[in-house]
């Protein structure tokens, strides 16, 4: 299943022009802006791409570089988040559909809370990941919580996007500490690609003085919440205060250390399946699809394993298999499905 998108761009309130892109046909689910954007670049990178794959194998999902990232425009003079809101707006306001499905990573989380409010009625589903609600300087309550900030926007300023192992390591560490090598080679280089060393600084501490609590206990859309237990960059206890200040939010903890999941953890099924229910994909659109794919009893069963979040030396070990007879009928699988990848063979053994 070759995955393909296009790009379009839009104009903000302020001139800035913002690309766009989508990929996928369906229900449209709009992701906000978040740190770390390239609609290019990330079509083929081993962290963002599984995401595309899932999240397009049964929607239309959209998504936009931030101002002075990416595509976008990258010299422009206003980077507030106030800027950022106007951003979305104009985003969504180019999206035909009544209604769609607003997901929110990181600090995308305090945007879509932002636009539900003053949009209820073009969000469905409100969808927070790894989110919150006060940035680290807003949150902060000591000296030392405060320098931490601070010098987290200056380790920025002078490390971003270089060479240096050293600070790849921390960076990577913070978003994907469980990556493989290459997920954090590619992040490096992500950062070199995505945003020049000062806006990634100013962007940094715009995000840290974030504070939308008052307006999450306002909200009145459908709304899940899923956070990482052991999240480097965004605290578990940030997603719990969202989950307890949003009225009637469903609250999902995920296993895992990473910020940005990853397709090979089980957490990542876990929160597809979570996302899938929520909403209102069928399990019975996945039978059609197993029983037209033509899987042998035995094979959706091994399909099952990979939706739980298996890799192929523990498949083996729970069916009694060597790791290459596991490989070799994953391969017929994959080909019976139509599909290339481990993330798009969950998507459809979760929800179709």
């Amino acid at each position: 299943m070759k995955l393909s998108q296009t790009i379009r761009f839009c104009t903000s309130e302020d001139g800035t022009r913002i690309a766009v892109a989508s990929c996928g046909k369906g229900q449209v689910i709009l992701r906000a802006a978040h740190w770390l954007s390239h609609v290019d670049y990330d079509l083929e990178s081993p962290v963002w791409r599984p995401w595309l794959e899932a999240l397009s194998a049964n929607n239309r999902f959209v998504r936009y570089d931030p101002r002075g990232c990416g595509l976008s425009d990258r010299h422009v003079s206003d980077l507030s988040v106030e800027a950022w809101h106007t951003d979305l707006d104009a985003v969504a306001a180019s999206i035909e559909e009544p209604r769609f499905v607003l997901l929110c990573l990181s600090q995308g989380g305090a945007l879509g809370i932002a636009y539900a409010l003053r949009h209820p009625q073009r969000v469905s589903h409100l969808v927070l990941l790894n989110a919150y609600g006060q940035g680290s300087r807003a949150r902060s309550q000591t000296d030392a919580e405060r320098l931490e900030s601070e010098m987290l926007v200056n380790f920025v300023r002078v490390g971003w996007g270089r060479d240096n192992p050293a600070f790849c390591r921390f960076f990577t560490n913070l978003f994907i500490p469980d990556g493989t090598a290459e997920q954090h080679r590619w992040w490096g280089d992500l950062e070199r690609h995505t945003a020049a060393p000062d806006v990634a600084a100013q962007l940094l501490w715009q995000m840290q003085g974030i504070d939308v609590m008052d307006l999450a206990a306002k909200l009145s859309v459908p709304t899940l919440i899923a956070h990482c237990r052991g999240d480097m960059r965004v605290p578990f206890d940030q997603g719990c205060k969202l989950a307890a200040t949003i009225p009637g939010a469903i609250f999902v903890p995920l296993e895992s250390k990473n910020h940005v999941l990853l397709p090979d953890e089980p957490a990542w099924s876990v929160f597809q399946g979570e996302l899938a229910a929520f909403l209102g994909q069928d399990q019975s659109v996945r039978s059609r699809a197993v029983r037209d794919a033509g899987l042998t009893p035995a094979e959706t069963a091994l399909l099952d394993l990979v939706a739980e979040g298996l890799d192929n030396r523990a498949i083996a070990e729970r069916l009694g298999k060597s790791v290459k007879t596991v490989r070799n009928q994953l391969s017929v699988i994959f080909s019976k499905l139509g599909v290339h990848s481990r993330s798009q063979a969950i998507v459809i053994a979760l929800s179709g």
